[in-house]
């Protein structure tokens, strides 16, 4: 019996229909060594490639123990990134996370050394357990791949990528994000429970002295480079194709977010950017060279939902963000 099920094949992403972009069976057999690790969740999976493949940030929202430091651990294993992890907590300082300069005796110099930003795949745990003083130290580096220390502006990794994680309901001793922390990020990417039949095969690999979180991941041999993470990139906006439509569909439907009563803080002109990156993304993973409405609709919700606020009133009346983008799809005239 084997002790990792395969995610169902129905499951995985279909083979593309011509390899438009670097190494595109590469992101297939990224996919499947996921699979080993992260049993189920294929939503959260493919939303975690199509934010890597996008050049951005995700930002892990769920319960403990739903496996959001397994699946980013996978994904740098996979990759054959760098990879450091913080834990976030009250008392961590920016120095903590930027590095610092240190005097050297023997040169009467001074000495950077690097923090664990520094890195190719960054793992924020708990980010919101961390003061905004705190938080704001990855703002820079985040946006513009470069972190400035004692005037000295610094580049960090061109793949860089921030996998942040944080509990959605507990809520003492914690720091909510600030608006322009939340807008950094590409995605939220909320992880629900596992499906009962998921769950049940984790438990069978685990009665079988399978350990997905050191054995499986231990295992995974990389089968993507940080490079030809960088060409991927590079291809998908040369080679998928954006019509005029496509584009006007997605800045209506930004736009709406500004318009609703509902709503106290709209979506940035940033979202509009990260609609239709990571809808190329997606068409991309999918084997298209062209985006449709349906991509754009996909990602939506990952992409507006922690850069929209809802007014007190429609809290309390009950709404949610994921019914006012309904409300928003079926205002906004889907093009042809």
């Amino acid at each position: 019996m084997s002790t990792t099920a395969p995610e169902p094949e129905s499951a995985l992403p279909p083979k593309p229909a011509s390899d438009s972009f670097a190494s595109a069976g590469s992101w297939r057999a990224v996919r499947q060594g996921i699979d080993r690790v992260i049993l189920g969740q294929s939503r959260v999976k493919e939303l975690s490639l199509t934010c890597l493949l996008a050049g951005g940030h995700a930002l892990l929202e769920g319960v403990p123990g739903t496996g959001k430091t397994l699946l980013a651990l996978a994904l740098a294993q996979m990759f054959g990134c760098r990879f450091r992890r913080i834990q976030f907590t009250p008392d961590l300082m920016p120095a903590d996370l930027t590095g610092t300069n240190v005097f050297n005796p023997k040169t009467q110099e001074f000495d950077f050394l690097p923090g664990p930003i520094f890195t190719d795949f960054l793992l924020a745990d708990e980010i919101n357990r961390t003061p905004p003083r705190t938080q704001s130290a990855l703002l820079e580096s985040m946006q513009e791949n470069a972190v400035t220390i004692d005037g000295v502006r610094r580049v960090v990794s061109p793949v860089f990528s921030v996998f942040a994680t944080q509990n959605p309901v507990e809520f003492e001793g914690t720091y909510p994000l600030p608006e322009a922390q939340r807008d950094r990020f590409l995605m939220k990417i909320v992880i629900d429970y596992p499906e009962p039949e998921d769950e049940g095969r984790m438990l069978e690999s685990y009665a079988a002295g399978a350990r997905l979180h050191d054995d499986v991941v231990a295992s995974l041999e990389p089968v993507m480079t940080p490079e030809i993470l960088l060409r991927s990139r590079k291809e998908i906006q040369a080679n998928v194709a954006v019509e005029k439509n496509i584009l006007v569909y997605i800045r209506q439907i930004v736009s709406a977010t500004r318009k609703n009563d509902s709503v106290q803080i709209g979506a940035g002109p940033r979202a509009s950017l990260a609609l239709l990156e990571t809808s190329r993304a997606l068409a991309a993973l999918r084997g298209r060279t062209f985006i449709t409405p349906d991509d754009v609709k996909e990602v939506a919700s990952p992409v507006l939902s922690h850069r929209v606020t809802l007014t007190p009133e429609a809290e309390m009346e009950g709404l949610s963000l994921d019914d006012l983008l309904r409300r928003i799809f079926e205002q906004v005239e889907v093009p042809r």
